[in-house]
């Protein structure tokens, strides 16, 4: 478990640091890779974690990549804001969904990126960027529903 818990740590912290030195469009593909991932994995994990663990771990991920990357400012702060938001609202959508994991992962993941898509670009860059927000928001949807579904095939969820 703990080795998931470092993968999902670290798909953020590496969007971060892609992000911050190669600016708004690496956003797109971290997103479908690097958060995609991410949105996925946090819900599998939301299967075997209790509320206080998954709690810990989604606020001590978003502090961690703050820190991990403080030098790159704004792009840190929006990291950690987004994160934390989408985060949660992905969390509280996936577990009060109904129907099966990967129909519950898809309305998680989408609530989630919709918000992250929004917040991150918006502080980090300083305004708000709507072709970045759609594309970073398609980008996170069909990363998270190709995550989402070989989380399924291989913890078979």
């Amino acid at each position: 478990m703990l080795f998931l818990i470092a993968i999902y740590a670290f798909a953020i912290i590496a969007a971060n640091l892609i992000v911050a030195y190669f600016g708004p469009i690496a956003s797109i593909y971290n997103s479908f890779f690097l958060i995609g991932l991410d949105l996925a994995l946090r819900n599998y994990l939301s299967c075997k974690l209790d509320k206080r663990q998954m709690l810990m771990m989604i606020v001590g991920t978003g502090l961690l990549s703050y820190l991990i990357n403080p030098a790159s400012g704004m792009i840190a702060i929006a990291s950690c804001v987004a994160f934390v938001l989408a985060s949660l609202v992905d969390w509280i959508v996936f577990n009060t969904a109904t129907g099966n994991w990967f129909k519950r992962n898809f309305f998680g993941n989408s609530a989630g990126a919709l918000i992250d898509s929004i917040v991150f670009p918006t502080i980090a860059f300083g305004g708000l960027m709507p072709a970045i927000v759609a594309a970073q928001f398609a980008a996170k949807v069909l990363g998270g529903t190709l995550w989402g579904y070989l989380i399924k095939k291989r913890f078979n969820v």
